[in-house]
């Protein structure tokens, strides 16, 4: 396909999935969640729209293209990034989302906050930091700082701060864990259960030698993914971090297989990129989960 097709393409797409994120309106004690490759997330609950670790930059090495233009998300509320790695705070991209929703605020490991401003050039009052037993309230929405070990369990010397975070977010009586890239350490699983979260997005693209001497840090394996799931029993579960990069890689069915035969009773759900998933909890407080398949405008 020419270049110049191809990014027509991209563009329609984009501007069409923007539109699709801004008219859908998730009912009351609900939220709809679309998935943009690897770890990126929109999550649309409260009535606010939050991307999460969404990986904008067009690099070779990747295998899902970009989904969305910076220049299209004109109406984003909250812009997260869990790690200062490209796929999850892609330096290039938040200027230009800073620009095109004016409003939003961004929310960072409070270890970065101060280097991001400088190397971003975002303001102070719009770049929000966070860390372990700490929450922003951001309107009807609260989200909340969980540790990650991006390989390791790191924390700062000096002031005891974290570079890798999961987030939890709360709103209209939900709440998703997403965990950011994590491996399984002493302490994460009685962490999350406190929050008793809904909705849980794991990474599953695990960690080896090879990975590790090359600079890749590692993740969870999927058996490790389905395991702490099985013993928090969230509503939902999904795998991510898993697609966008050959080398660093997975099958998402070999972890909802997995998930099937040693919890059975668990659900589980595999994104597709740019569809929305909304889940809705009832009175009783079963959550319901509708997997919209309709194809998407422009894709």
């Amino acid at each position: 396909m020419p270049k110049a097709t191809a990014a027509r393409r991209r563009e329609k797409y984009s501007l069409a999935l923007c539109r699709r994120i801004q008219a859908l309106h998730p009912p009351a004690a609900a939220a709809a969640l679309w998935w943009l490759g690897q770890s990126g997330f929109v999550i649309k609950l409260a009535g606010r729209i939050i991307y999460l670790d969404v990986f904008f930059s067009a690099m070779r090495s990747r295998r899902t293209p970009p989904l969305v233009l910076p220049r299209h998300v004109t109406h984003a509320d909250v812009i997260c990034g869990t790690h200062d790695h490209i796929d999850h705070i892609d330096h290039a991209a938040w200027p230009k989302l800073a620009a095109a929703s004016p409003e939003a605020l961004f929310v960072v490991p409070l270890l970065l906050r101060r280097r991001l401003i400088r190397e971003l050039g975002l303001s102070g009052t719009r770049l929000l930091g966070v860390d372990e037993h700490q929450s922003i309230q951001i309107g009807p929405v609260t989200i909340s700082a969980i540790p990650a070990a991006h390989e390791f369990l790191d924390r700062d010397r000096k002031t005891g701060l974290h570079p890798w975070l999961g987030y939890v977010i709360q709103g209209d009586g939900l709440t998703i864990y997403h965990a950011g890239d994590t491996c399984l350490y002493e302490g994460l699983e009685n962490t999350i259960r406190r929050f008793k979260p809904d909705v849980m997005l794991l990474p599953i693209s695990g960690r080896d030698a090879r990975r590790l001497k090359s600079g890749c840090l590692g993740n969870m394996t999927f058996q490790e993914a389905a395991d702490l799931a099985g013993h928090l029993r969230p509503s939902l579960v999904a795998p991510m971090h898993y697609d966008m990069f050959t080398f660093n890689g997975a099958d998402p069915r070999r972890f909802t297989a997995y998930l099937k035969v040693k919890y059975p009773r668990q659900q589980s759900l595999i994104f597709h990129h740019g569809r929305p998933v909304i889940v809705q909890k009832s009175k009783s407080h079963f959550l319901r989960v509708v997997a919209n398949k309709r194809r998407q405008a422009g894709a």
